[in-house]
């Protein structure tokens, strides 16, 4: 309750404010029941400048009564008819439905769709009587009450048992991991058997690699209960494992090895003793394949390189597994360079109850924490899926301070603490968990009832809510739309929801991983002057780094170059920048990205918990083998901010790798180096989301260069908008601004998500935008926009014609990105529409001056 008077009753006390997801406020009087909407943020104007137009607006008769204003929300779309909604729930028979209606019916969110999500048997396969495989197993998976296998199960059995590449695609839960264990252990047995040697049946045959160490002893349990039937050894090796199992582990060589790429790199650049071992290897399974994506992805495409470089087989088998991937073909050929048989399967078990929920009068946090509460208040054991590390903690941070018991699951947290939550959840002892995507993997944390989720392409989606009513029981799924441009378009097109899918990609092209990669072939064993006549580009840029050396007709690393490689990250270019706390190491992030995060005074989330950095040493790029690091000490829980960086970026094109034009726009795709400096940083409340106090700037900027890939091009200049303005350059530079930004934003569920791998600056009144992969070296997310560009901006296009914000420079759900260096200023809607509309009217465009000294916004 605000402490405004109506003009209407004269009443203090009882003028009601909300925030409408437009920017407007609605001002309510709960005494004599009127209500009238305002504008609000239009020119940055404060709450009392607003109220003063409420009462122009009352003045002049513009106010509606309370009991009519359900139907003036309902016009304006803020709300969904009550009557569509009920319609929904009878056609659903879910009428009884008590707690979907009070989610449905709160009159707080717009009900973009809903739609059940059925459960779909798996298509049979045979009887298991009838599998090529050993008694023993036959007879387990009776005892276990599988008499029939899935099709897909036993075509893959079949086909791995004939030595096939294979790559499974089958839903969370479904059974891939027996689809694949079974003929590998098969295939062991038979060649032990006809070793019939003991020494010999001490070693390693088969891999099967993890992306994560939680996973990894989650399907050692599963695997083992298969293996042990025919004496077949299974044993895990990772960095978490302790001396006297390592001993022991040396002494005793499993036959099946549980490990993850970053311990085979490790060990394979050390030469030790476990990188012997992997000699012998003859199969190799990829759980999980599709998250071996961007840079992570080009790396894991040179270790299997340089493994089959070592082996004695000299070819591995590869099975590869995932619960979504759409481009299966193209993607395995580009990490694996070899074609893999495709073997699909559609069934999901548990019926879903799934809606996509748009916050129209209160926030997308309000809408989060709603969903939570109403699912622990039902007893429904829930996932809240974030899309960042930050996003997870934040959530936490607020879920805690709503009185919910939650605890955050992320990458980057010790594995006794995750251990620990993963326990209490599957227990029942915990009902919610604020997580990243590392629990859309196949971890087993119990039975789940509900999934609530940020927006997430439809295939990740799927994999998501695939944790839910597994065991049969009713599940509920929300996707919890926010501020921001693709948000808006789906709201109002929900049906390109579900046609979005997410394309998996990775560049092995990736110059700087393969420079990278090829000096950590050189440690793994020297490159011979015959072998690196195919690598030879590379030799020659690792010898004038001096990073390698000719050595007896060898290529073999220099003591730089093993400094580098040791230092290397394997899921980043970047060199990782040392986090500690109270002089102890408490985490790393990679460069670029560290920028943004750890600059001095910057608050910086780990934990749930919030600290601020005290001192920070990240000097300019120079080399690799430079020390960064970040000192943090602790602030008071009632700090009231977190902290957003002020940047710049400066774009250099190196090498033009291909052009076309877009409609009659010219469009180049070529290796750029970017010169980033962090220069300040804003205050932003908590709760409020907005900048607080002056802008901070540093007496020197950060400053960090690096070599990645992107497209440029040229956009008309907005001629029609420009001749209603005297001084009209920061209307040209802001409505480019603003059309750079929607094209990133925008275009994210086109390019599969693509967007949070990608950068974007907008070049003052030139009209010239460069779009750019976030990592070093790239990681080919500006290629997969580059490839759909035209579709890009027919979206973009979309989403700020059809927003129906009236503020000059648009608003979250239009012109803004949280990526903003410049804190979402200097945009503008109307000019970045008309920008859009000339290049689809087919003005044509040449990109000549490319405006490298222009005013650079991001």
């Amino acid at each position: 309750m605000s402490n405004y008077r109506c003009p209407n009753c004269k009443n203090s006390n009882y003028v009601e404010i909300e925030k409408i997801f437009d920017k407007r406020l609605l001002f309510l009087c709960s005494k004599c029941k009127i209500c009238i909407f305002v504008e609000g943020n239009k020119f940055n104007r404060n709450l009392d400048e607003v109220y003063l137009d409420f009462l122009e607006q009352y003045d002049n008769g513009n106010f509606t009564k309370i009991n009519e204003l359900k139907n003036l929300l309902e016009q304006e779309k803020i709300i969904r008819p009550f009557y569509e909604i009920q319609k929904i729930l009878e056609k659903n028979n879910l009428v009884k439905n008590v707690l979907l209606k009070k989610i449905l019916f709160t009159e707080k969110d717009y009900l973009a769709d809903f739609r059940i999500i059925d459960e779909i048997q798996n298509q049979k396969g045979s009887d298991v009587e009838d599998l090529p495989v050993n008694q023993k197993i036959i007879d387990y998976l009776k005892e276990v009450n599988i008499n029939c296998l899935y099709k897909f199960q036993e075509e893959s059995i079949i086909k791995i048992l004939r030595g096939k590449d294979v790559i499974i695609i089958a839903p969370t839960a479904s059974g891939k991991t027996e689809a694949f264990t079974i003929p590998i252990i098969e295939r062991i047995r038979s060649e032990l058997e006809e070793i019939n040697n003991k020494n010999s049946a001490n070693r390693i045959l088969a891999l099967f690699i993890y992306p994560t160490k939680a996973l990894e002893r989650d399907q050692l349990i599963k695997i083992e209960k298969i293996a042990k039937l025919l004496d077949i050894s299974v044993k895990i090796f990772d960095g978490d494992i302790k001396t006297n199992e390592r001993d022991q582990f040396y002494k005793n060589p499993p036959n099946i090895l549980i490990t993850n790429f970053d311990t085979i790199h490790y060990h394979l650049i050390n030469n030790t003793k476990f990188a012997r071992l992997l000699n012998t290897i003859k199969y190799m399974v990829i759980d999980e394949v599709h998250t071996y994506t961007g840079i992570f992805g080009s790396n894991i495409h040179f270790i299997m390189k340089r493994l089959e470089r070592l082996l004695k087989t000299r070819r591995i088998q590869i099975i590869a597994s995932s619960a979504t991937l759409p481009n299966a073909e193209q993607f395995c050929n580009e990490l694996f360079t070899r074609r893999l048989e495709i073997i699909k399967e559609n069934g999901r078990k548990g019926r879903i109850n799934f809606a996509i929920l748009y916050p129209t009068l209160r926030t997308h946090r309000s809408l989060l924490l709603d969903l939570t509460k109403r699912m622990i208040k039902h007893g429904h054991k829930t996932i809240v899926f974030n899309n960042s590390h930050q996003s997870a903690e934040l959530f936490a941070f607020h879920a805690k301070r709503n009185g919910i018991d939650i605890r955050v699951h992320r990458s980057g947290i010790l594995p006794k603490v995750r251990k620990t939550i993963e326990e209490l959840f599957k227990t029942d002892k915990l009902m919610v968990v604020s997580a990243t995507p590392t629990l859309e993997l196949g971890i087993d944390i119990g039975d789940i009832d509900s999934v609530i989720s940020n927006i997430v392409p439809i295939n990740r989606l799927i994999q998501r809510f695939g944790r839910a009513a597994r065991k049969g029981q009713e599940g509920y799924a929300f996707l919890a739309l926010g501020n921001d441009p693709i948000s808006q378009y789906y709201k109002s097109h929900p049906e390109d929801y579900y046609l979005d899918q997410e394309i998996p990609y990775t560049d092995a092209s990736n110059p700087f991983v393969k420079e990278i990669q090829i000096l950590a072939m050189s440690m793994d064993k020297p490159i011979s002057i015959f072998e690196s006549k195919s690598l030879n580009d590379t030799i020659q840029i690792l010898l004038s780094k001096k990073l390698i050396q000719l050595s007896e007709n060898n290529f073999i690393p220099t003591a730089r170059g093993m400094e580098v490689i040791k230092k290397f990250n394997l899921r980043g270019i970047g060199t990782s920048v040392y986090i500690y706390f109270n002089n102890r190491k408490i985490g790393e992030r990679n460069l670029p990205q560290a920028l943004d995060e750890l600059y001095p005074n910057a608050i910086y989330f780990l934990g749930g918990t919030r600290f601020q950095v005290e001192t920070s040493y990240i000097s300019e790029y120079n080399d690799l083998e430079l020390i960064k690091y970040a000192k943090l000490i602790s602030i008071p829980k009632n700090y009231p901010y977190y902290t957003k960086p002020i940047v710049e970026e400066f774009p250099e094109i190196l090498e033009i790798y291909e052009q076309k034009k877009i409609y009659e726009m010219e469009v180049k795709y070529c290796s750029l180096k970017i010169i980033k400096k962090i220069t300040g940083y804003s205050n932003i409340e908590i709760g409020k989301e907005e900048s607080k106090g002056k802008k901070i700037f540093f007496d020197e900027p950060i400053i960090y260069q690096y070599v990645t890939n992107g497209i440029i091009f040229k956009v008309p200049k907005p001629s029609n908008i420009l001749l209603k303005y005297e001084n009209n350059q920061n209307i040209e530079m802001s409505g480019y601004h603003a059309s750079e930004h929607v094209l990133i934003e925008g275009s994210s569920m086109i390019t599969g998500g693509a967007s949070q791998d990608l950068g974007g600056i907008s070049l003052g009144s030139s009209g010239i935008i460069v779009i750019h992969d976030s990592a070093i070296g790239g990681n080919g997310a500006s290629k997969t926009l580059f490839e759909r560009f035209e579709k890009a901006i027919d979206r973009a296009f979309k989403i700020l014609s059809e927003c129906s914000c009236t503020n000059e420079d648009g608003c979250p759900r239009c012109t803004y990105s949280y990526r903003c260096g410049n804190n979402n200023e200097f945009l503008h809607k109307k000019t970045a529409i008309e920008v859009l509309y000339r290049i689809m009217e087919n003005e044509k465009i040449e990109l000549t001056d490319i405006g490298l000294f222009e005013k650079a916004f991001i």
